[in-house]
């Protein structure tokens, strides 16, 4: 069973920045393909960004193109999502999650391709 847990969360103007994270622990593997997601009240549970277990590969939604940088340092087990030129649409809780795929390279952006999931952080975005 892997376990992660996300943090970095809080209210933030818009057209600032945050930083989340998300610790991995637990699971079989060293390291997984990973990736965020969010949800705003009312809607959908949404693709952010994802990376593959090398960190090599990255896929960002069109809505976050250019603006949010997803990474990861797997000596410390941590995907990073750094959020810049933040929106007010971009209020949501924001969930880190995990696959045991064992691609190297590959990045996925479907919420079925992934079994792992953190709690959740809120980001507020104001103006």
């Amino acid at each position: 069973q892997v376990q992660l847990v996300e943090s970095g969360g809080g209210l933030v103007q818009a057209g600032g920045s945050l930083r989340l994270s998300c610790a991995a622990s637990g699971g079989t593997f060293t390291t997984y393909p990973m990736g965020w997601f969010r949800q705003a009240p009312g809607k959908e549970r949404e693709f952010v960004a994802a990376i593959s277990r090398s960190g090599g590969g990255t896929r960002t939604a069109d809505s976050v193109k250019g603006r949010f940088i997803i990474s990861r340092d797997n000596a410390k087990k941590t995907v990073y999502l750094q959020m810049n030129s933040l929106k007010l649409e971009d209020t949501a809780v924001y969930y880190c999650a995990a696959t045991a795929r064992s691609e190297t390279y590959v990045a996925f952006a479907r919420n079925s391709e992934y079994n792992y999931w953190g709690q959740g952080t809120q980001v507020t975005v104001s103006s």
